[in-house]
């Protein structure tokens, strides 16, 4: 279940209200009067079954307030009460399959704007991926993995693709674009220091380490693990499922082929770095595909149950037609 917290201007709640309190997957539902001192309105408060979520969400967004007042969101953790087991029997699916698109919008682009901490993230992780592939460790290695921040872009440029939002995508794109280089260019300074000053295992070559010639040489089960990674990604991020994440960033080698990179040039291994860029390549441009066509599938499948939902009586309660309603929130600036 959901917790929705709407602050509505006067004249609209009525409308909220009867949406609300027709709404089979919807209970608990409250309302305080005049109780909103900015914007100045009145507080209803509701519980929505998580697999109607966005289509309510839509509904409200319809009725203006996502303009003229205000919606939260918030997850319920546990709910003791009849009328919620009956709001989410009468709710079409599994809880645990719903996608909530304005959780997944905010989410996504939160993590894809280029900071200071996400620079400091992939720059870390790179550094610790260059070690474990001079010490030929796995746990290095894994550890860089699930430290390493790019996820958070890659699953941004992807939404942004498939609901046409061009400033998400320009800023996926600028985090992508300049804390990869940047991790790679601070992990070869560093990797020059190593070499210089001795600290690397003497004899270190990309052939002779498990780890560093595996990533530097990309086969077929690069494109199949790194496009199985994209989809258990998207999924984790979208539905309930946000426990595989961590598995998910375990599997890609996004972060050890940026330290390759940066490790093969510092020794001047010319087949190890094209490998590791081509490795890299391989990585993004799977987990790319993959997100793009998980969130096409579930989009689909959202504005099918959208458009079930148009006949619904509790739209013609709160006054919203079928004929004018939209199948899905504003639209956005193209990409």
């Amino acid at each position: 279940m959901y917790h929705l917290r709407i602050v509505a201007p006067p004249e609209r709640s009525k409308q909220t209200l009867e949406l609300l309190k027709t709404s089979s997957s919807v209970c608990n539902v409250i309302f305080h009067e005049g109780a909103a001192l900015a914007p100045r309105g009145d507080v209803i408060l509701a519980d929505v079954a998580r697999e109607d979520a966005s289509v309510i969400i839509a509904d409200l967004r319809e009725l203006g307030l996502g303009e003229e007042g205000s919606i939260a969101l918030e997850s319920i953790d546990t709910a003791i009460s009849k009328g919620a087991e009956q709001a989410e029997k009468a709710a079409k699916g599994a809880p645990s399959d719903a996608v909530i698109w304005e959780q997944v919008e905010f989410r996504t682009s939160e993590e894809a704007k280029l900071s200071a901490s996400y620079l400091a993230f992939i720059v870390l992780a790179t550094l610790i991926a260059a070690v474990g592939l001079l010490l030929d460790s796995p746990i290095l290695i894994v550890g860089a993995m699930v430290v390493g921040p790019e996820f958070g872009p890659i699953a941004g440029f992807c939404v942004a693709l498939v609901e046409r939002q061009r400033k998400l995508a320009l800023r996926s794109l600028v985090a992508l674009a300049v804390g990869f280089p940047a991790a790679i260019a601070i992990t070869y300074l560093a990797s020059v220091l190593f070499k210089l000053s001795g600290t690397v295992p003497e004899g270190f070559s990309f052939d002779e380490s498990t780890f560093a010639h595996a990533i530097s040489n990309p086969d077929f089960f690069a494109f199949v693990v790194a496009f199985c990674a994209g989809v258990a990604g998207m999924l984790s991020l979208t539905t309930a499922k946000s426990g595989a994440l961590i598995g998910v960033l375990i599997s890609v080698t996004t972060i050890p082929a940026a330290a390759a990179i940066a490790v093969a040039a510092a020794y001047q291994d010319g087949d190890a770095f094209t490998g590791s860029i081509a490795q890299l390549a391989v990585n993004l441009a799977m987990i790319l595909l993959a997100g793009v066509a998980t969130l096409v599938i579930q989009r689909r499948l959202y504005l099918r149950r959208r458009h079930e939902h148009m006949r619904e009586g509790s739209r013609r309660a709160a006054g919203l037609s079928a004929e004018n309603a939209r199948n899905a929130p504003p639209e956005r600036e193209p990409v």
